[in-house]
């Protein structure tokens, strides 16, 4: 018959009686499972407790990014709203330009289009947290960076307009007869007046500055030299072209001091004041014809 216990023997030593102790073989097996179950069990809390720390470890990571992340992006809409600042200075000054230079204002899309559609984000850092969640700030911040963009194209080829504007302004300036050619006293003024040869009444064409014989006379604007010679009553004469239609010239002169074709700048000396042609005195006759069409020169003379 089969023996359903095991007998463990206890020998404490020489002298002691040996014990014996009859242990059921299915309690030492129940012991070996429960043992078997036990040391399986803290295996698996042992695993699944690594898993979790690394869940844990990878969390917090995330979330140090994400925090980074949330910085990073509010100083990006910290930039976007200086550029709006800036931007915004940008369309005064643009606007001031243009009035003063008589332009028509800058249309920018969003005044065509008009106001609709979704609120737009205020980029309001006391409220990023909802808008980061719900991920609406980046959304507003991509198309506030595209209206930025298309906003700065815009404002490119104004400024580029008004350089060009102004640089068509500052030749015209340049060649705007704007001073006097030579300093002396004005003798005969332009309009009708009795000819001192004929003694009729008839159309003089430009001023009369009397003064000495010699004196320099200055171009008064930029300018090609379109004629440098003698013309009847002229006596010497010398004829600019300053562009924009406007075209000056020098009569009675004592000596030329330029030739054809030759580029003048304001200030340089062309010719000497003197009396050849028909003249009664020493003197400069100097004429302003703008499109053909002489005009007084005093309307341009700033001096």
């Amino acid at each position: 018959m089969t023996r359903k216990t095991y007998t463990i023997m206890v020998v404490p030593d020489e002298t002691t009686k040996v014990r014996r102790y009859r242990v059921p073989k299915l309690f030492v097996r129940g012991i070996l499972f429960a043992s078997l179950i036990i040391v399986a069990g803290l295996a698996y809390l042992l695993t699944d407790y690594y898993h979790v720390r690394k869940m844990v470890s990878g969390f917090d990571r995330l979330r140090l990014e994400t925090r980074q992340q949330k910085k990073q992006l509010l100083t990006y809409v910290k930039t976007i709203n200086d550029i709006q600042t800036e931007m915004g200075r940008l369309r005064h000054f643009d606007t001031k330009l243009r009035v003063m230079a008589n332009l028509d204002s800058v249309v920018y899309p969003e005044q065509i289009m008009g106001v609709g559609g979704e609120n737009p984000v205020s980029f309001n850092p006391m409220e990023s947290e909802v808008s980061f969640q719900d991920q609406a700030l980046l959304k507003g911040m991509t198309n506030e960076l595209s209206r930025i963009k298309s906003d700065t194209d815009i404002q490119e080829r104004s400024f580029q307009e008004l350089v060009e504007y102004l640089q068509d302004q500052k030749s015209l300036l340049a060649s705007t007869p704007s001073i006097w050619p030579v300093r002396g006293w004005e003798t005969s003024g332009f309009g009708y007046r009795t000819s001192p040869f004929t003694g009729r009444r008839e159309m003089h064409k430009g001023v009369d500055v009397a003064t000495r014989t010699g004196t320099p006379i200055i171009a008064p604007a930029d300018g090609v030299v379109i004629f440098a010679g003698r013309e009847g009553g002229f006596g010497n004469l010398v004829v600019l072209d300053h562009g924009y239609g406007i075209v000056t010239r020098y009569g009675h002169c004592s000596k030329l001091k330029v030739k054809i074709g030759q580029k003048i700048k304001r200030g340089d000396v062309i010719g000497l004041v003197g009396t050849t042609g028909r003249s009664t005195g020493p003197h400069l006759h100097y004429e302003v014809a703008v499109n053909g069409v002489a005009v007084n020169p005093m309307r341009y003379i700033l001096n």
